[in-house]
């Protein structure tokens, strides 16, 4: 499991650390991680030109640190102080004492343009909106320039907390990350300019519930539901999917399929798309007397292709059962109906759905996308997982967010999200709790769009058909 803290919590773990430790001790453990990372990703620190972009902060002194120990080694290293009067003085003294240069922010264009390296020390996390603009023209000068690019803590000009990026940022190759993971390491859109992350033990004692979570295969394959030696398809789980139209047929294909694909004992089928899913996969169970008639379910999915029929939607969500509504269900569900279920509902949408729910603009969903799924499960008294780059799984009841991170930009077809519905869905019907069922369902989801693309394009059914290989992964 990565977890994630936020600022506040972070800093007062330093500071309860750095009373037991030796004054500088918690700054040169963060320096030397940093330089190791640094002296990794050059290859050869010998003769290498490393450009330091300093600003008022600790992460400036821990990129003063770092560089006097790659001078040391050799590299040449110049500081760029964007507050010189402010520039931490001990990292300097060590800087000029190791062979370093220190350089004004004004004469800095030609080092950048020659660097092999930046460090980029310009704001720590508490740092708010985008870069200032003397900053910013150093960083557009970076971009300009072949250097690889090292984020000390995190990309200056993201925010820590949220992932927001309100103006300029820097985008690294690497951000070495001390302590432990922030959100915006690992939430879009702050992510993108993340890089590849490090994480750096300084030792820290963090709380045992983090803000933010991202479960890995060992926590999945924990998770994922499997079928003892007495099991028979009705303890497995029987998930009942209540979706499709005489215009979208194909949207009740794919969510039986995803259900199916997803360790489904049985799957009840109710709709108009019967004959079309009976072709397909001869072993759903169907039915044509509506979701209450239909036979005992451990879980429903409505919604994906239903189109105006908010009738069905309706007698989902008055059932005793968890529910997983996505897609057509999203629009046609009445929030008090869901506010009132005591079952567990399980909410997909995408940003666009979510923005119509929230009623604000979709570009306000994909820049604030934690403050944006807290709120619909506050709303909605739900779970709600939150598709994107990086899907967020929140819960109604608080506690820490679910990040996932293994989807693919191939995943963006039609389809695709009636395929996560229908393997939610199973997975709610096998017994996981909302917040797992989400989690996992993204995670096997994204991994099988990863198979099925393999660098190359894969439609929804394909995604389906790769929902075995994901889990075979999983239990490796």
């Amino acid at each position: 499991m990565r977890s994630a803290y936020g600022v506040e919590t972070v800093r007062a773990a330093e500071r309860a650390l750095m009373a037991r430790l030796p004054e500088g001790a918690l700054m040169q453990r963060a320096a030397a991680g940093l330089a190791a990372a640094c002296a990794d990703l050059l290859g050869r620190v010998y003769g290498s030109r490393v450009v330091l972009l300093v600003g008022s902060g600790d992460n400036g002194g821990d990129a003063l640190y770092a560089g006097a120990r790659l001078a040391r080694r050799g590299a040449g290293v110049t500081a760029v102080l964007l507050a010189p009067e402010r520039a931490h003085a001990g990292g300097l003294a060590a800087l000029r004492r190791a062979g370093g240069v220190v350089g004004a922010a004004g004469s800095a264009e030609e080092a950048l343009l020659r660097a092999d390296l930046v460090v980029d020390g310009i704001v720590g996390i508490g740092g708010k909106g985008g870069l200032r603009p003397e900053a910013a023209r150093l960083v557009e000068t970076v971009r300009r320039s072949r250097a690889a690019v090292v984020a000390v803590d995190l990309p200056s000009g993201v925010e820590a907390d949220t992932g927001e990026v309100r103006g300029a940022a820097v985008r690294a190759d690497l951000t070495v990350t001390f302590g432990t993971y922030k959100p915006g390491l690992l939430v879009d859109p702050a992510r993108e300019y993340a890089g590849v992350v490090r994480l750096v033990d300084i030792g820290l004692e963090l709380p045992a519930e983090a803000e933010l979570e991202a479960l890995q295969h060992a926590d999945v394959a924990r998770l994922l539901p499997v079928p003892a030696a007495e099991s028979d398809k009705y303890r497995r789980g029987v998930v009942g999917i209540a979706a499709g139209s005489a215009r979208y047929p194909g949207a009740a294909v794919l969510a039986v399929a995803g259900a199916l694909r997803g360790g489904a004992g049985a799957v009840r089928y109710v709709g108009p798309a019967a004959e079309a899913v009976i072709a397909r996969f001869p072993e759903t169970l169907v039915s044509d007397r509506g979701p209450a008639k239909a036979g005992r379910v451990q879980a429903w999915v409505t919604g994906p292709g239903a189109g105006d029929d908010a009738a069905t939607v309706a007698e989902v969500l008055a059932s005793e059962v968890p529910v997983l509504l996505d897609a057509d269900g999203l629009r046609l569900a009445e929030r008090d109906a869901v506010r009132a279920r005591t079952a567990p509902t399980l909410m997909t949408p995408h940003a666009g759905e979510a923005a119509a729910l929230l009623g604000v603009a979709r570009e306000e969903v994909e820049g604030a996308r934690l403050a944006a799924v807290r709120e619909l499960a506050a709303v909605y008294r739900a779970t709600v997982l939150l598709k994107g780059s990086t899907t967020l799984v929140a819960d109604a009841a608080g506690g820490a967010v679910r990040v996932n991170a293994t989807g693919t930009g191939w995943l963006a077809t039609a389809g695709s999200g009636d395929v996560l519905s229908g393997l939610g869905g199973s997975l709610l019907a096998s017994g996981l709790a909302a917040r797992d069922a989400g989690s996992v369902a993204a995670y096997l989801h994204g991994l099988a769009g990863r198979f099925a693309a393999e660098g190359a394009p894969a439609g929804a059914h394909d995604v389906a058909d790769r929902i075995p290989s994901a889990w075979r992964d999983v239990w490796r």
